[in-house]
């Protein structure tokens, strides 16, 4: 059996590169993204205004920009769930 991450359900901008967000299981948390925002499709996104035009693709579960960018929800919900990066080394 495969384990799926839950989709995101709801995102809100809590203050300029932190996102709110609200997994399908019922997982809360604050995240600050802007690290996670690079390259040039992020460019828009990375504004404050841009920031606020983050949706919820129902389709993909994730958060999409206009232009195409979007964040793994796999990695949002690694970092919400265990505050931690998943590509990070946990603190020893």
């Amino acid at each position: 059996m495969i384990d799926l991450t839950p989709d995101i359900s709801n995102v809100a901008v809590v203050r300029h590169g932190v996102l709110g967000l609200t997994f399908t299981d019922g997982l809360i948390g604050e995240l600050d993204v802007l690290d996670r925002m690079r390259g040039p499709v992020f460019a828009q996104a990375r504004t404050p205004s841009g920031l606020a035009e983050g949706t919820v693709d129902a389709e993909t579960g994730t958060i999409v920009w206009p232009g195409g960018a979007d964040l793994a929800p796999d990695t949002l919900y690694e970092r919400v769930r265990t505050g931690v990066w998943p590509d990070q080394a946990a603190a020893a």
